[in-house]
């Protein structure tokens, strides 16, 4: 929608970067915001509202604004919704571990994260098929957007429900200041927790490659419509349905164990694409790249939600979501540099180094957390 509307990468780029900062910039500020309180479900709703009204924005945007105020307006609600989302991440996070067992959030994650890609694939379908057509245009785009912002409105009603149970221990309501002042002594005092961050910022770097990796297959076949129709469905599908393996597998040996996994299947997967060609071998290539990526992200959120003391648990998870996204800002732009100055290859075995680095770390000096509870 952003290139229809302005005809260059560079505003693509723009676009994707300011939603990634405002995801960056806000955790710790959500954090702060709700680790006094001993409900965090009204903050949820507001920032998650605050996440809609900028996808109406979004809709509307493109039926009532022409170029080039239509771009500096998406320019704008992308920035909102990425700031609402680094909030609502950490918010969200808080509120699943008060609502849902450490024993059973592997199944119900795996299945919210299951169903929100059949729905997201099924809005795609519909909105390609009923408002972009075989000509895409901003008012198609716009009625996407307005339906995406009934589903998103429904799943909110939908959360509005919940029980959420007082937890015995809140941290005494302090400063956004005092609280960034008190992250060296949090990190020092759970070292276990600093060395799983770094290691998961280190992984989360190491996903640089991902734009790269469909430009590569291109190189070595002749990547038709419809031979990129079969990939990108085996990606998608591979990491809906990986869902449910994943998080019975968290639930069963722990979250760790989903981590080391995940980042070894991507790391083979990765090396397979550097020695293979082909349609059959870059259609596998993509099945464990899309099960692996999605792997790692639940098993990297879950696994910060299981380190030290309740009443720390929102700034945890605000540093790591903090390192991991600016980890994901940056990772793509020192990509893009070294696919322009090295090429692929030498890309793919950086991206490797950074995965494999994440995932020793966690292999040698972070032990499973939920032994160090029981």
């Amino acid at each position: 929608y952003i290139l229809l509307l302005s005809g260059s990468d560079i505003a693509v780029g723009i676009a994707l970067a300011l939603q990634a900062l405002g995801m960056t910039l806000t955790p710790l500020i959500g954090a702060n915001l709700i680790e006094h309180r001993p409900r965090v479900l009204p903050a949820g709703l507001s920032t998650g509202g605050a996440m809609r009204i900028s996808i109406l924005g979004m809709g509307i945007t493109g039926l009532v604004l022409e170029p080039p105020w239509a771009l500096w307006a998406m320019f704008l609600w992308l920035t909102v919704f990425g700031l609402s989302q680094g909030m609502q991440g950490v918010i969200f996070n808080v509120l699943l571990t008060k609502v849902i067992p450490p024993d059973k959030r592997g199944r119900l994650t795996g299945l919210r994260n299951f169903s929100a890609g059949i729905v997201s694939a099924g809005v795609a379908l519909a909105g390609g098929h009923y408002f972009l057509g075989a000509e895409p245009d901003a008012t198609g785009y716009s009625y996407t957007f307005l339906l995406s912002f009934a589903l998103t409105m429904l799943g909110l009603f939908a959360l509005s429900f919940t029980v959420e149970p007082i937890p015995p221990t809140l941290r005494p309501q302090r400063s956004l200041l005092i609280g960034l002042k008190g992250i060296p002594a949090l990190l020092r005092d759970d070292p276990t927790f600093t060395r799983y961050f770094v290691a998961r910022a280190l992984a989360t770097f190491g996903r640089m490659a991902l734009p790269f990796y469909i430009l590569h297959a291109g190189q070595s076949m002749a990547l038709t419509g419809s031979a990129l129709g079969i990939i990108t469905m085996a990606f998608t599908l591979a990491a809906t349905f990986s869902n449910l393996w994943w998080g019975s597998m968290g639930d069963r040996y722990g979250f760790r164990s989903v981590y080391l996994a995940s980042l070894a299947l991507w790391v083979a997967s990765t090396l397979l694409l550097l020695i293979t060609s082909g349609l059959a071998a870059s259609i596998a290539v993509f099945i464990g790249i899309g099960a692996a990526s999605q792997g790692f992200q639940n098993a990297s959120q879950n696994l910060t939600l299981e380190f030290g003391q309740r009443q720390d648990l929102p700034m945890r998870i605000a540093i790591a979501n903090t390192a991991a996204e600016l980890a994901g800002t940056l990772g793509p732009i020192a990509g893009g540099l070294l696919a322009h100055h090295f090429g692929y290859p030498a890309l793919f075995l950086v991206s490797v180094a950074f995965l494999a680095a994440g995932g020793v770390m966690v292999a040698l000096l972070v032990p499973e957390p939920r032994q160090r509870v029981h």
